[in-house]
């Protein structure tokens, strides 16, 4: 009631404001106008009398004078006709006026000083009147002036009258509008923050409300939806967590939890400062015609990081790639993310496009990255990108140590192969602080990585580290047998750590996986199979196919995937079991990725083309055996193929992990479909019940493809549900909080700095 009433007064008070001043305008101008018709009504009087009387003064025919000057006595608004002598003395009038005026009206004066004529407002007897003085001549001098006297207090009253109807006009506007803002607050702001109110009501009851369509997209109240949006998905977030929690304590579970993950950061981190770097941001910002948007890239390593950063207001240190990324931060380069609900902050670094091209599509896309797979590519190593490289990780060492500044006991997170020179830089400015750094693509043997002409430099940077992690324990094998080879130091094979230059870098194993989200329904009633053929149907037929067996691959276009090697199973599927032909459709989701460096592009055009070719071979009018989708998936896009897939193949050639094996069986809910999964991967260690192939043996392939159709159900259920265990226990929250554990308990040690400069390198 109280924000009615100081609504209706707060519209009564500012729009009686308003009209008062637009009164006082237009009153304003209507006297002026009033007054200006006054004057030219005296000067076109005086100056058709002064025909007449001009001969009789000069004439001195005074007597004549007065009666035509009396003689006007009748006219319009006229008060009075006064006929001076030069000295002021009255020669003829037709009122009173001379005798009501104590002097001689100044503008008289003016009018013989000026010999022009002149003319002014003045009051008597508290009645406004104009005075119009016209000088008349004899022999080429003033000898008499003519003054024209108008009433102009009509003036006055109409202006009092307009001010009257103004003041009415006010009250009933005030009244109208008074009525209209009731009428507006009870059936429009009122009706939806009743509905709003309700919507909130089911929300707290612990009901799921659907997003609150009562406000229309460009309603006032849209900001305000958004925000109560934002808490009803906090509100049923947190509910889920508690219910979560309470369920794996009824049934003695100890699963890992987002909530879980982030009770167990803030008990291990207490008051430390926890900064994470990796080359992908979290949230970029684009363009999109004239918004600018948030953006959250396709990135297991958003979704192991981030409930990290949220549980302890930390730092994440990024690329910024965006074309609206500058637009965004502050002056330190910084924003607060996410967007909707800010709980840790983005601290962007910019590099130059020649930088990017050296450090990022150079050095560790053309050097490290075939260097580390085993995947029958030579890697490129140009001393220009080296130098991009250093300089790269000189900036992002930078950006650490601004956001760094203060903390007493820092923790650091880096993350992959584009930074390996980072945590000895860190710890040379720093070394109270704990670094990790988590190496997401494999450890080659020590043979393969000496080809490397920065190995001893990679691995100076890499041993500054407190921490390095591998997804699986024969890459941490690897790293030490490198080590060992290439520089003085002393292994200790028993604590899997390296002892250089009197500090202790620890080297474990800590197997990276997906979020694990399991539906309670699914649990008591499993989909059906007829729900699982439907939806499969729909996807055929917006591919344009008819067919009753899916196939679904999920990779970036990249030669360690092992797609072509895997067309060619398919292939050799369609040759040796004919009876599959116009049954079994494979759907490659390939996702262009460094297109412009010559391998990558070249590799595109390869996949389309034996794509091409097969189809060629076998496709009929309604039926092709594989379709190639090129371009970019959402989340929700891919698990469409993967809940109504009946086999998923993953054929990496070499691979630290691949998640999209993971994700796959996380993603069936159902307990059904049937994962190809080669041997050459970090995954194959923990997905056992996967079919494990060798992707170069394509009988081996096109065997497993008509295995994985032909099982029995139980078989495949039973399989299913043993890898979605492994899931369920190893999940991403798990493998944070590992990561966290083993970094919070290292003791830190200063160690013995080394320079890794551009000129030692070259010198190389």
């Amino acid at each position: 009631m109280r924000v009615r009433l100081f609504l209706i007064i707060s519209l009564v008070v500012g729009i009686t404001v308003v009209s008062y001043l637009f009164a006082v305008y237009q009153v304003g101008a209507e006297k002026r106008t009033l007054k200006q018709e006054v004057i030219k009504r005296s000067e076109l009087f005086a100056e058709s009398l002064d025909v007449s009387v001009e001969p009789l003064v000069q004439s001195r025919s005074f007597r004549t004078l007065k009666r035509l000057v009396e003689g006007f006595g009748n006219r319009e608004r006229l008060a009075g006709v006064v006929v001076y002598d030069d000295r002021g003395t009255v020669l003829a009038t037709n009122s009173d006026i001379p005798h009501r005026l104590k002097s001689v009206p100044v503008v008289v004066d003016q009018a013989i000083a000026k010999d022009a004529g002149d003319g002014a407002f003045l009051t008597l007897n508290q009645e406004l009147m104009h005075v119009y003085a016209l000088p008349i001549h004899r022999d080429q001098k003033v000898a008499a002036v003519l003054a024209v006297y108008m009433d102009a207090s009509y003036i006055d009253a109409q202006s009092s009258q307009m001010w009257r109807a103004t003041f009415l006009r006010i009250l009933v506007e005030m009244l109208i509008i008074a009525l209209i803002t009731v009428f507006v607050i009870r059936w429009t702001m009122m009706g939806r923050i009743a509905k709003m109110t309700r919507w909130l009501q089911e929300l707290r009851a612990g009901k799921v409300p659907p997003h609150p369509t009562f406000v229309p997209e460009e309603d006032m109240f849209k900001p305000l939806a958004q925000e109560v949006t934002h808490l009803a998905r906090s509100l049923a977030a947190a509910r889920a967590a508690a219910e979560e929690e309470a369920r794996l304590r009824e049934a003695g579970e100890s699963l890992w939890t987002a909530e879980r993950l982030r009770i167990f950061v803030q008990s291990k981190l207490e008051d430390s400062r926890l900064i994470a770097v990796s080359n992908r941001e979290p949230y970029e910002h684009v363009r999109r015609g004239k918004e600018t948007v948030p953006i959250v890239p396709a990135s297991g390593l958003v979704t192991a990081l981030e409930p990290i950063l949220r549980a302890c207001d930390g730092t994440w240190v990024a690329h910024g790639g965006g074309d609206a990324d500058r637009e965004t931060v502050d002056a330190n380069d910084r924003l607060r993310v996410p967007p909707q609900d800010p709980h840790y902050t983005l601290r962007r670094v910019w590099l130059s496009k020649e930088e990017i091209e050296g450090y990022y599509y150079g050095f560790a896309n053309e050097g490290l990255w075939p260097l580390c797979h085993i995947a029958h590519t030579r890697p490129t190593f140009r001393a220009e990108d080296w130098a991009f490289y250093e300089e790269a990780n000189r900036k992002f060492a930078q950006a650490v140590i601004e956001e760094m500044e203060g903390a007493e006991r820092p923790m650091v997170l880096v993350q992959d192969y584009h930074f390996a020179l980072l945590p000895r830089l860190i710890k040379e400015h720093c070394p109270h602080c704990r670094v990790a750094i988590f190496w997401h693509i494999p450890w080659p043997n020590a043979e393969a990585f000496g080809i490397c002409p920065w190995q001893r430099e990679l691995l100076e940077g890499l041993l500054g580290a407190d921490l390095i992690g591998f997804h699986i324990q024969s890459h941490c094998n690897n790293f030490l047998e490198t080590v060992d080879r290439a520089l003085e130091s002393r292994i200790d094979w028993e604590r899997f750590a390296v002892n250089r230059r009197k500090h202790l870098t620890l080297v474990r194993p800590f197997p990276i996986s997906v979020d694990f989200h399991e539906n309670p329904e699914s649990l008591s009633a499993p989909a059906s199979n007829g729900s699982l053929y439907l939806e499969r149907n729909a996807l055929f037929r917006e591919l344009g196919v008819q067919a009753a067996f899916m196939g679904v691959g999920v990779d970036r276009v990249d030669y360690t995937k092992g797609i072509l090697e895997r067309f060619r199973g398919i292939e050799r599927f369609m040759e040796k079991y004919p009876s599959y032909r116009g049954k079994f459709t494979f759907v490659q989701i390939g996702a262009p990725s460094r297109t412009h460096i010559k391998r990558y592009h070249d590799l595109l055009a390869d996949v389309e083309s034996e794509a091409d070719r097969i189809n060629w071979r076998f496709q009929t009018a309604d039926w092709r055996p594989i379709v190639f989708l090129k371009r970019h998936h959402s989340h929700q896009e891919i698990e469409r193929y993967y809940k109504a897939a009946d086999v998923c193949m993953v054929t990496s050639l070499h691979d630290g992990m691949n998640l999209v094996a993971k994700e796959f069986v996380a993603s069936r809910d159902d307990e059904q479909g049937t994962l190809i999964l080669s041997r050459f991967t970090g995954a194959a260690r923990e997905m056992r019940d996967a079919l494990i192939v060798n992707p170069y043996d394509t009988e081996q392939l096109a065997n497993a493809i008509f295995y994985a159709l032909e099982m029995e159900p139980e078989e495949r259920g039973a399989r299913m549900r043993r890898m979605r265990q492994v899931i369920k226990d190893h999940n991403i929250y798990r493998w944070a909080a590992n990561l966290i554990s083993e970094l919070s308990e290292v003791r830190v040690e200063r160690m013995e700095p080394i320079k890794i400069t551009q000129a030692s390198s070259m010198a190389r």
